[in-house]
């Protein structure tokens, strides 16, 4: 009973922590859904040109958000210490990475301008991509800055505040977006032409603009951060602390371009079945992405608890936050799976009045049921990971799993003719999926199990 009551104090504190990132995450979601369903009512032109040019930046923006995913932890440890004095000369490392990282990806996604024409689009939808592109390229400053201000927030226990400013955020893109979509018009004078999916590009640029303006107006003013004033004296640049925030940030940015590059790759093999298979499989994934967010946030509230208590040299209390969060994953997947199971029919409605597409769709939510239950599993045991700063072993994991299992295997199950195999289209990449993550998850799990930290004297002395 007292190991009962300690676990469901320490479930009340992630909830408190883990509450905000979630509603965070559904913000920043609700982006990616108002510039799809705007620049769909535009022009089916329009709605390919915005998807092409998000599928360009999002594996980029993934990679640079797990690089500057070591300022969490290392601020939490940190504050944990009692530490406070090491925290901005670390939030200042983690501006030059973002600020480094702007160069690059900038330089990324204009070198991607000139492969539009291998993917052979129609001449209004390359019009549209590289218009978007151009646009969003001005906001990506914008975009990695907050990234690197969320680390800040985020580290000392302030995850609401991020939350407020992605909320800011969303309420600026719907406008914005109709006034650049749409255009303005008063009595007949065009203030604003209508741009069509190129203003999804500057509408984004312009609302994460605001966000970030108003994010840094509030850590000089806000009582909150009176004692950590981020911006009242600046930080040179050092490279001890540097290399240490890139040795456990690059591992993190890895696995986060391995995780979304094998989604995209999927989806271009299924490109072959059709575009009925093709919609089916993007309305699971869409769906299974929501759902996500539950055990995607409980693991960085997990991976915060976790590197404050090591910090705070608690660490049964910390092995005690990081086990039981993986009970807690289980009970989340046990509200998803029956949703799948059940909700099947009704989802996929809710995305296409296709028969084809419905019925294709609800067999895969079948698998996408089952895929849940190792999918908490793994996110939340490579967060937790993250909060002891174990990142290289989880990031060789992540490998092994979606590119050394989860490709071939798909392909395999998907395609092959032969070996008395019958192809299963779809399905066969989410079965591999399946087996993939399952792989993952029992790794990760059993990597989390026998982890060791460091010896308290060492971690005071890395504090």
């Amino acid at each position: 009973m007292a190991l009962l009551s300690r676990t469901l104090v320490e479930w009340r504190g992630l909830a408190r922590v883990g509450g905000p990132i979630l509603i965070a995450q559904l913000a920043q979601m609700a982006n990616g859904f108002v510039d799809t369903l705007m620049a769909g009512n535009a022009s089916a032109a329009d709605l390919a040109g915005v998807s092409i040019g998000v599928s360009l930046w999002t594996p980029l923006l993934l990679f640079f958000v797990g690089l500057l995913g070591a300022l969490q932890p290392t601020i939490s440890n940190h504050m944990g210490a009692k530490n406070t004095q090491a925290i901005l000369p670390i939030a200042w490392q983690g501006l030059y990475v973002a600020m480094a990282g702007c160069v690059l990806m900038i330089a990324l996604l204009w070198s991607a301008i000139a492969l539009l024409g291998l993917l052979n689009p129609d001449a209004d939808t390359a019009r549209v991509a590289e218009g978007y592109i151009k646009a969003f390229l001005w906001g990506v400053p914008a975009l990695l800055l907050l990234t690197a201000l969320r680390g800040f927030t985020d580290g000392t226990g302030h995850t609401w505040v991020f939350m407020a400013f992605c909320l800011l955020s969303t309420l600026c893109n719907i406008p914005l977006n109709y006034s650049f979509i749409y255009g303005i018009s008063v009595d007949g004078y065009v203030l604003l032409p209508a741009m069509g999916g190129i203003g999804c590009g500057w509408a984004t640029t312009l609302a994460n603009s605001i966000a970030l303006l108003a994010f840094l107006i509030y850590l000089h003013w806000g009582k909150h951060f009176a004692r950590l004033r981020l911006f009242a004296h600046r930080y040179r640049l050092n490279w001890p602390q540097l290399s240490e925030l890139l040795r456990l940030g690059l591992p993190i940015g890895i696995t986060l371009f391995i995780e979304v590059s094998m989604f995209c790759a999927i989806a271009l093999f299924l490109v072959p079945l059709g575009a009925q298979t093709v919609a089916a499989h993007q309305i699971v994934l869409n769906a299974v992405s929501i759902t996500f967010m539950v055990p995607l946030s409980l693991g960085m509230a997990v991976l915060l608890r976790v590197s404050f208590l090591v910090g705070e040299m608690q660490l049964q209390r910390a092995r005690l936050v990081a086990l039981s969060s993986l009970v807690l994953a289980l009970m989340i997947a046990c509200i998803n799976v029956p949703l799948f199971l059940f909700g099947r029919f009704a989802i996929a409605n809710l995305y296409s009045n296709d028969a084809v597409v419905i019925a294709i769709a609800s067999h895969l939510f079948v698998l996408a049921a089952i895929f849940q239950i190792v999918d908490v599993v793994q996110v939340t045991a490579v967060n937790a990971l993250r909060g002891y700063k174990d990142t290289a072993i989880p990031m060789w994991i992540v490998l092994l799993a979606f590119w050394a299992i989860c490709l071939p295997l798909g392909y395999t199950l998907t395609f092959t003719t032969h070996l008395t195999l019958t192809p299963l289209g779809a399905a066969g990449f989410w079965w591999a999926l399946i087996a993939a993550l399952a792989v993952a998850a029992t790794l990760l799990a059993w990597r989390l199990v026998v982890f060791k930290p460091e010896p308290i004297a060492a971690v005071r002395q890395n504090a």
